[in-house]
């Protein structure tokens, strides 16, 4: 296939050290230059630590940041990561990340998403000594993993970020405890990229998968970004041979031209533990 990116800018509008994590993994490969956006404070967006709370959901904001990094740059093709953190799917009972990066091409038109998640570094935890401080900063791989800390309460909004260094963290939690009528100090990790060794790689697979959809081609069309988007549930059981819930076949599609197709799933038969009637 033509390299349809080879020589071409991509903005990137970034404040956290995004661009030297993707740019990497996507530049060999599509020939395309990743540069940083500047001038808008992508913190307007949202926060993770609550002082700005993001309006749109995760992909919408994300091809927010991509378009305002295009106008920024006067480019046509733009890139944006937007991240989330929550409980993780299975049980509730782990911090997990997703990450999203969108991939933007005016010219043709096309966007592709690449998505990753998985467990999270995000620990949270009220501490009112140094050596609960301690404690927190061996659980929470500090100093490679950086962390806020606000006095009183997890909603205080006297909040500092960025702290890395034990003797500023140690200051800092002074300071903190010194302001907080309980006496107490809220610690969490910082979630933004440059700070959270842990979110960099969910962001780099994230980019891995991006990369992956663009170089799928579409069969009519040969435009980037022929990805699955859909699976249609059935696949026989291998004992009874009805059907169950997990997938009989994949559906690909091309978000430039339209054009669709289903696949057969790889396996013939669903084992008879994830068939309801064998195992209800």
């Amino acid at each position: 296939m033509p390299q349809r990116y080879q020589g071409k800018t991509v903005a990137c509008l970034t404040q956290h050290g995004k661009v030297p994590l993707i740019a990497p993994i996507l530049e060999p490969a599509l020939g395309c230059q990743i540069v940083q956006a500047t001038g808008y404070d992508t913190d307007l967006l949202g926060t993770f630590t609550g002082e700005v709370t993001r309006l749109e959901g995760q992909i919408d904001t994300a091809r927010r940041k991509a378009r305002l990094g295009m106008e920024l740059c006067g480019v046509s093709l733009g890139i944006a990561s937007e991240g989330a953190f929550g409980a993780d799917p299975f049980g509730g009972l782990m911090p997990w990340n997703i990450e999203v990066l969108i991939w933007l091409d005016d010219e043709h038109p096309l966007e592709v998403v690449g998505v990753a998640q998985g467990p999270a570094r995000h620990l949270q935890r009220m501490v009112s000594s140094v050596e609960a401080l301690e404690q927190f900063c061996l659980e929470a791989g500090f100093p490679d993993h950086h962390l806020t800390l606000r006095p009183e309460s997890p909603t205080d909004p006297r909040i500092q970020k960025g702290l890395h260094r034990w003797d500023d963290l140690q200051q800092a939690f002074l300071d903190s405890q010194h302001l907080s009528r309980n006496q107490q100090v809220y610690l969490e990790h910082d979630l933004r990229a440059f700070g959270n060794p842990t979110r960099q790689k969910m962001i780099q697979q994230a980019a891995a998968d991006l990369l992956k959809k663009i170089q799928s081609y579409c069969p009519r069309c040969a435009s980037p970004g022929f990805t699955i988007t859909g699976h249609t549930p059935g696949l026989a059981c291998q004992w009874c041979g009805q059907p169950t819930r997990l997938a009989k076949s994949v559906l690909w599609s091309c978000a430039a031209c339209g054009y669709h197709r289903e696949d057969p799933h790889e396996a013939q038969f669903a084992r008879p533990e994830r068939c309801d009637h064998c195992n209800p």
